[in-house]
């Protein structure tokens, strides 16, 4: 905090699960940091839908004000909306998502059956290039140019589209973007307070049919159950 200038933080949050602590104990320490002033809400990221519930039965013990889970969440990526949504509902807790471009590839610029842009994400090991791997098939490129015609319609770009679309659920209340330059996040940040009508939702769905993945077991393979050493 000293490095950073300031004399606390609005929200501290745990990334991923830790399954080699107790919860109680990571609950508690969350209390500490809470009662000493160094944070005034605190948050969870990718935890599962057993994990929310359990966290905040503490939270609530301990008058502790868990508001938050960060989990990916895109139109490929809907993994949260059958157990984790209704979880975080029940419970009062919101999603701030990563990952609503499904690392750029909503983005449009990825072509199908063409080599991946030069200097993209794709094409830097550091960068996620393993990671954004699983979504470079054919079969998604080919689903995702479908939506251009859908962005046209509404008069956003691909990147606004996917931003809105994370948006439009209502637990979501805020999403994660990366920008490599300035007038990307202007551009972005147009997408805050777009309304998608429910004909373009269902556009959205069919032009991307079975390639969005939404099995809620991927919620349970996030977080490791082991930390290095």
């Amino acid at each position: 905090m000293r490095r950073l200038g300031v004399d606390y933080v609005d929200l501290y949050q745990a990334h991923r699960y830790d399954y080699e602590t107790p919860l109680e104990e990571t609950m508690q320490a969350f209390a500490d940091v809470v009662r000493q002033g160094k944070a005034l809400y605190i948050g969870v990221s990718e935890w599962t839908a057993e994990q929310l519930r359990e966290a905040s039965a503490l939270a609530v013990q301990l008058h502790v004000p868990l508001i938050s889970n960060q989990p990916q969440y895109s139109m490929l990526w809907r993994v949260i909306e059958e157990k984790v949504v209704p979880a975080s509902e029940e419970v009062g807790i919101s999603q701030i998502v990563w990952s609503p471009m499904a690392q750029g590839v909503l983005s449009g610029k990825y072509l199908p059956g063409e080599p991946v842009p030069e200097g993209s994400r794709a094409t830097d090991e550091n960068s996620g290039a393993a990671f954004i791997r699983r979504f470079l098939r054919d079969d998604v490129l080919t689903a995702v140019q479908k939506l251009k015609p859908i962005a046209a319609e509404a008069g956003l770009t691909m990147p606004q589209l996917a931003i809105a679309w994370v948006l439009q659920n209502p637990n979501v209340a805020s999403a994660l973007v990366g920008a490599s330059r300035p007038e990307q996040i202007a551009s972005n940040v147009a997408a805050s307070g777009v309304t998608l009508d429910a004909a373009a939702l269902a556009a959205i769905d069919a032009a991307l049919g079975d390639v969005v993945v939404r099995d809620p077991q991927k919620t349970y393979e996030v977080s490791p159950k082991t930390r290095p050493a």
